[in-house]
């Protein structure tokens, strides 16, 4: 069994379209990355603006806490809780 046998593809329908998402914790791994550039991009030009310099601590802190969010989805991703079949716990 592989790595990402269990991470099923998610599709969304777009009217015609359909969005497919292949291996979804790595996906969400990078779409946070993306976030927390954003964040630290955004910030940092704001430190130009001495009047924006509070709205600029704030993206840190935030891009900051998205680098604790980075392991924890890495973790969930390779960790899986699934049901056994015929288990007494299974409705």
């Amino acid at each position: 069994m592989s790595d990402h046998s269990m991470d099923n593809p998610l599709t969304l329908h777009l009217g015609h379209e359909e969005l497919v998402i292949r291996r979804r914790y790595e996906t969400l791994s990078i779409a946070n990355d993306f976030l927390i550039a954003v964040w630290f991009l955004v910030g940092s030009v704001l430190f130009l603006y001495p009047s924006m310099t509070k709205v600029a601590v704030w993206m840190f802190i935030i891009g900051s806490f998205q680098f604790l969010i980075r392991p924890t989805i890495r973790l969930i991703g390779h960790l899986h809780l699934q049901r056994v079949p015929g288990s007494r716990w299974e409705h």
